[in-house]
């Protein structure tokens, strides 16, 4: 079971957490034709001219649409046209599988007419010529639902105008429930979450094996699914699928004994997140930094749902949420559409033997491990931080220890002093969203703790020996830790508890407290 600070403060209340992916939508793109250039470089070795692209293209439509529903004639299957782009397809395909009582393969295929991104050919009256352009346009997508062995209910569409690209859409805990039944584990299951488990410990460790398979055969076998012919289709062109996650949710279930234990304590946790969560709280959450050139949005509200309460916080496309599910149990989902802001330590792209250096997340499946350890540090902040909802410490006794002096390495280290400005100024700092998940250096502390630039190189190095020095305090006093083998610290446990609860008393009121003592 997770150590976070919220599962040890209510472990006597709670049975099983379980982390994992929940929703995973993930699109496959033929890159060597999705621009304008590749697909002319592909025309060109077909020898097809702008002038025929038009009926040329509908001809491979026509290929398409027939192979792609070839699988549903030939296992009486049904597939039909749905008139509005907004009929919740997924609605319409489930009832069919649970009227026909589908265990495994295809339920139904589903096409409709809908807006899309793809080629055509515009006559350029200025220029007197025909362009070759990709824009947005109409066309019939193809939508395919599968009780899938591996994944359970799955569903793809695939784009029936070229360049064909396929989103698939997944979830995490359906195809945990498949992986359980075929461990032969006992549990309840209530739409996307399990209430009883007989074995958590066994069912995450499952989960875990979701981020080891491999993704492109597990892809590419859907990718086969929706278009048979693709290969005899691209004979002889290198038109592999780039598989990306456009969305991910990875969620974090804390399942409680009984409704009542999380009822008891729910209302105050959403209290706990509206009011006191700040802007800059929920960019720590999310491993962001807030800064002058900031352009994005910082929002957090509350939505009352047939379940419950449902708390939300976002930054930008990103965002966090905390709801209680299933009757008995809280869940923290952390959403990323944007992976850009966030770090991963890899060679640089298409250079797989190249050197190792921390470079922005990608959105391709060859990054999804770190995906999930962004996720998973993102949902520990956020219950570590509503693991401080009514506690019992007294502010004194948590900072008792921090207001003596210490030793570190057999030398002598002063006290903090946690409302002398300088001390605050470097709690402040090091507190930041920022440097949640891949820590802080010595040189991004001398800014924050400076109010104006150094003047000359002897007055940087000073500026570098102090903050050294206030390192080496911090340490001391065991709120921060090195990252081995590099430059970089991050707050400890104690760390984030002493310096959360001093943060917080310098925006308490005396009227506040006096209530609080009343």
């Amino acid at each position: 079971m997770p150590t976070s600070r919220f599962i040890q403060r209510f472990q006597d209340k709670i049975t099983g957490v379980l982390s994992g992916f929940d929703r995973l939508v993930i699109r496959g793109s033929l890159l060597a034709i999705v621009t304008p250039a590749g697909m002319k470089n592909w025309l060109w070795r077909r020898q097809i001219g702008l002038p025929q692209f038009a009926s040329w293209a509908q001809s491979w439509t026509e290929q398409l649409k027939q192979v792609s529903c070839q699988a549903a004639r030939n296992q009486n299957r049904p597939f039909f046209y749905v008139p509005s782009a907004d009929t919740d397809k997924d609605a319409l395909a489930r009832p069919i599988a649970a009227k026909d009582g589908i265990p495994q393969g295809l339920v139904a295929i589903l096409t409709c007419v809908e807006t899309c991104m793809a080629f055509d050919i515009y006559r350029n009256k200025d220029k007197k010529k025909l362009e070759l352009q990709y824009r947005l346009r109409k066309c019939l997508f193809l939508y395919h639902y599968w009780i899938d062995d591996q994944f359970g209910w799955r569903s793809a569409r695939i784009q029936s105008w070229l360049p064909f690209p396929i989103p698939i859409c997944l979830n995490g805990r359906e195809w945990l429930s498949r992986m359980m039944d075929r461990n032969g584990m006992s549990y309840r299951r209530d739409d996307n979450c399990f209430p009883w488990i007989d074995d958590f410990p066994k069912a995450q460790k499952l989960m875990k094996r979701q981020l080891r398979i491999s993704w492109h055969k597990a892809l590419a076998r859907v990718a086969r699914q929706l278009n048979p012919a693709h290969s005899r289709m691209f004979r002889g062109f290198w038109a592999r699928y780039y598989w990306s996650v456009f969305q991910s949710e990875w969620a974090t279930d804390v399942t409680f004994r009984k409704p009542s234990d999380i009822a008891a304590i729910y209302p105050a946790l959403v209290l706990h997140g509206i009011q006191t969560f700040s802007s800059g709280d929920v960019m720590r959450f999310l491993g962001r930094k807030v800064h002058g050139n900031f352009e994005g949005e910082i929002t957090s509200d509350f939505k009352d749902r047939s379940e419950g309460i449902r708390i939300k916080h976002c930054v930008k496309t990103n965002s966090i949420k905390a709801y209680n599910k299933g009757g008995n149990g809280l869940r923290i989902e952390t959403t990323m559409n944007d992976p850009g802001d966030f770090k991963v330590f890899r060679p640089k792209q298409g250079q797989p033997d190249g050197k190792l250096q921390w470079r922005p997340l990608r959105l391709g499946v060859a990054d999804i491990y770190r995906r999930a350890q962004v996720c998973q540090a993102s949902n520990d902040r956020y219950l570590d931080a509503l693991a401080s909802v009514d506690t019992s410490t007294p502010l004194g006794k948590l900072i008792r220890d921090i207001c003596r002096p210490t030793t570190y390495k057999g030398k002598r280290v002063r006290a903090l002093r946690p409302w002398a400005e300088l001390d605050l100024a470097l709690f402040r700092a090091i507190n930041r969203g920022e440097f949640c998940v891949n820590g802080f250096r010595n040189r991004d502390l001398q800014s924050l703790i400076s109010d104006r630039a150094p003047d000359s190189p002897e007055e940087k190095r000073r500026r570098s020996a102090r903050t050294s020095r206030l390192l080496r305090m911090l340490r001391a006093h065991h709120l921060i830790q090195k990252v081995p083998k590099t430059h970089r610290y991050l707050l400890t446990s104690r760390g984030r508890d002493v310096i959360s609860a001093i943060l917080c008393a310098q925006q308490i009121t005396l009227e506040q407290l006096n209530k609080l003592a009343a």
